[in-house]
């Protein structure tokens, strides 16, 4: 799966510096998973989603520019019996503003649709990040609405927008 020199590819052991420095980076510490403290920590993640993916429970996967990890995307599919997939996603902080998120959103959504054979994907965001906001309708999420104190974060509540796109929605430009 690739665009723009962009493309999708599993997550390997060898990865984790990345993905442990990727969340002690700028706004991801909301982000971090527990027990990804540690390198052994960030091993046994990506283990995790090895396992994830045999078991068709979330898909989880590196953008990556060449050989250079720029962010993620993921997809959960507990919701398999509706053909519903929960999106999420991140860029490294050096990266941001590249296009990354956009591009790896739209090659995830495509490969949601034609391989794993999803007709509906969800996401959503904090309403204090229009950065996320915007790599959704790139991607070609529409709005769906805000849901109304839905995320907790250190004692404080977020509004979050959801957003979906459907298979039959058309491509984004």
């Amino acid at each position: 799966m690739s665009n723009d020199g962009f493309r999708l590819r599993q997550w390997e052991e060898s990865d984790a510096p990345v993905l442990l420095a990727a969340y002690a980076g700028a706004g991801m510490e909301t982000e971090r998973p527990a027990g990804v403290e540690t390198l052994a920590g960030a091993e046994r993640l990506i283990a995790g989603w090895a396992d994830d993916a045999a078991a068709d429970r979330a898909h989880t996967f590196a953008v990556v520019d060449g050989r250079e990890i720029l962010g993620q995307m993921r997809v959960m599919t507990e919701m398999r019996a509706h053909s519903i997939g929960w999106v999420s996603y991140w860029t490294l902080e050096k990266h941001r503003g590249r296009g990354v998120g956009s591009t790896g959103l739209k090659l995830l959504a495509k490969h949601c649709f034609d391989e794993l054979g999803l007709f509906r994907l969800e996401t959503g965001h904090r309403l204090n990040n229009p950065a996320s906001c915007g790599v959704a309708t790139s991607a070609g999420f529409l709005p769906e609405g805000i849901e109304r104190q839905k995320l907790l974060y250190d004692g404080v509540r977020y509004d979050t927008e959801t957003h979906a796109r459907l298979a039959t929605d058309p491509d984004p430009a």
